[in-house]
């Protein structure tokens, strides 16, 4: 299950982070293809502008999403202009914002939109996602590369599909894709050094999910 932590970790500029959530009862956030796709529309509304993408997977009741949080020093940094004259006033200049909390007011934003929409579609009320989301800084390369392929490997893990290649909302078959994508495709292929040991370390880990020699904590 989730650990304590990643309730509270708070984003800073340039670090990446596995970014995950689920329904607060549990049940499917999404019941069919045009849920997936507009999910993934929002998303890039919301959050492109901020974070750059290195992997995510989208599966029934909950997401993953590996991210990287861009250079938002202009914004941290911008104030109101104001022609105060005395100290008094000082008090009514805008805080600078930190990262963090730009960043988490967009997923709010993007949580919210999302779940307005799949409510009123779906004659739903009251929160859909868990709240706070989870979120947990990745520094270590070696479990970098475990969680990209944690994270691709999702939906055989929980017994969706047969093998993970099968399943279509995630970010696995973009990689491999000669397409042009905003993800940091180039950025995971290097962790894994080429396309080809991608392919094998996956599959590899996939084996290792399926023999019960391999699994994370994650409450998923």
């Amino acid at each position: 299950m989730a650990k304590k932590e990643h309730y509270f970790t708070r984003f800073e500029e340039e670090r990446i982070y596995h970014v995950y959530n689920r329904t607060i009862d549990k049940k499917p956030m999404f019941k069919s293809a045009e849920n997936y796709a507009f999910f993934i529309r929002q998303f890039d509304k919301y959050l492109s502008d901020y974070i750059n993408i290195y992997a995510y997977n989208l599966i029934g009741n909950h997401f993953h999403f590996m991210i990287q949080i861009k250079d938002l020093s202009d914004l941290t940094n911008k104030i109101v202009k104001t022609d105060l004259t005395t100290f008094e006033k000082l008090s009514n200049l805008e805080k600078p914002k930190t990262t963090h909390d730009i960043v988490s007011h967009q997923f709010k934003k993007f949580f919210q939109s999302y779940a307005m929409a799949f409510n009123k579609q779906h004659s739903r009320i009251g929160t859909l996602f868990q709240t706070p989301f989870k979120r947990v800084e990745v520094s270590d390369e070696e479990y970098l590369r475990e969680l990209i392929c944690y994270i691709h490997t999702n939906a055989q893990k929980h017994q969706i599909v047969k093998d993970f290649r099968e399943w279509k909302w995630t970010s696995y078959h973009k990689i491999l894709s000669d397409k042009e994508t905003k993800l940091l495709k180039n950025e995971v292929i290097d962790y894994f050094n080429d396309i080809e040991n991608f392919e094998y370390t996956h599959l590899l880990f996939a084996k290792k999910i399926e023999e019960k020699e391999r699994d994370f904590f994650i409450e998923d």
